[in-house]
């Protein structure tokens, strides 16, 4: 009688231990094929870097493509909740496909972290934590670098979704507040191979610069057409822009662009006081100890933090709820709202309660293409 107790114990034991271990599920959607490639494909190769557990318990990537299609992103999502029971969503890359995993994750009370500045309506915003520095802090480093420089008229060119719709409704009121005119606003869709009758109309109004608004390999098209067009004034471009395919499409015609960035990239033309130094060293150090010299890339900055944000909050989740429950998915959405400043590659990070978007108006790094690299101003 003694031993089937102790062996009914053991069994006990076991079963339970089981449970504690269960796999941490976090499904990942990203644009690994189509116009948002560039984007999503750096971003995957920092996740193969992710650590196979945290906090003692086993992490599971389950990383599909959404080939920069909204549809396609949705039906992702509705895998990874229904068939996969995933723990969190990290994705997209881009202002729609990420858009399209909103509503999905909401009704699944399924924490989403967005590698793109969506702007989620109403409850929606609950449910969703951005990587990417918001319109309102990169948009402020522009507009205080515009006014620096002199610029007293602007011109926008830019996407027809959210991404280009976020900039505009943002830079709008700085540029009043500064003083600045915005004297043309053109737009034009991903998708469009080319945007000369948007450079035609822009250029006639004669701005002292122009913000591109664009993303990846699509960034350098703009500004390659306000060439054509003969335009002389400053070009500024995003932080969705800052990649090594602005200057491998753009060539000679994107020397002495303006671009915003986060600090991930620049660890090594940071001051030595700069908060985010040492994580954007790490994280190029080993980015690129993976991939080879100069293959550095913002995007794949923001998985290097995605990865940041998991080992602090995923121990936070493991004390109130099990991987795979209802309870776990919360306790994953709570601790990402509570862990507190967070040191990231791409700024300092501080999520609460009122605010998922969490960085400080210092974030935003003003850089200025020079010889094909990216060098702080």
């Amino acid at each position: 009688m003694k031993l089937k107790k102790t062996l009914l114990a053991l069994a006990i034991t076991a079963v339970t231990s089981t449970a504690a271990l269960a796999d941490i599920k976090i499904g990942v959607s990203l644009a690994l094929t189509g116009p948002g490639s560039g984007l999503g494909i750096p971003m995957q190769k920092q996740l193969n870097l992710f650590p196979k557990t945290i906090a003692g318990e086993k992490v599971e990537l389950i990383i599909l493509d959404d080939a920069s299609d909204p549809g396609k992103a949705a039906a992702n999502a509705r895998r990874f909740v229904t068939e996969d029971k995933v723990d969190l969503i990290f994705g997209s890359c881009l202002t729609p496909t990420s858009s399209a995993i909103v509503p999905i994750a909401f009704d699944a009370k399924t924490a989403q972290i967005s590698g793109a500045p969506i702007a989620p309506q109403g409850d929606k915003e609950m449910i969703v934590f951005r990587l990417p520095q918001g319109f309102d802090v990169m948009g402020h480093a522009v507009v205080q670098h515009m006014k620096n420089n002199g610029v007293k008229t602007v011109g926008f060119l830019g996407y027809a979704d959210g991404y280009g719709q976020g900039w505009l409704a943002s830079m709008g009121p700085m540029l009043e507040k500064e003083g600045l005119k915005m004297v043309g606003t053109e737009r034009f869709a991903r998708t469009d191979t080319s945007v000369t009758p948007q450079a035609l109309k822009l250029t006639s109004t004669n701005p002292d610069a122009v913000l591109v608004v664009a993303s990846g390999s699509g960034a350098a098209m703009p500004q390659l057409a306000l060439a054509e067009r003969g335009y002389k004034g400053k070009v500024y471009q995003t932080h969705a822009a800052a990649t090594p395919d602005l200057m491998r499409i753009g060539g000679k015609t994107v020397e002495g662009t303006y671009v915003v960035s986060g600090p991930a990239l620049l660890g090594d033309q940071l001051a030595d006081s700069h908060p985010s130094k040492k994580q954007a060293l790490n994280f190029v150090a080993n980015f690129e100890k993976a991939n080879g010299p100069n293959t550095r890339n913002q995007f794949a900055g923001h998985s290097y933090d995605f990865q940041i944000a998991m080992e602090k909050a995923i121990p936070m989740a493991l004390k109130k709820a099990k991987p795979g429950s209802a309870e776990f998915r919360m306790a994953m959405r709570d601790s990402l709202e509570t862990m507190g400043r967070t040191v990231f590659a791409h700024g300092v990070m501080n999520w609460t309660a009122k605010d998922h978007e969490g960085y400080t108006l210092e974030t935003g790094v003003m850089t200025k293409v020079v010889d094909g690299k990216f060098k702080v101003e």
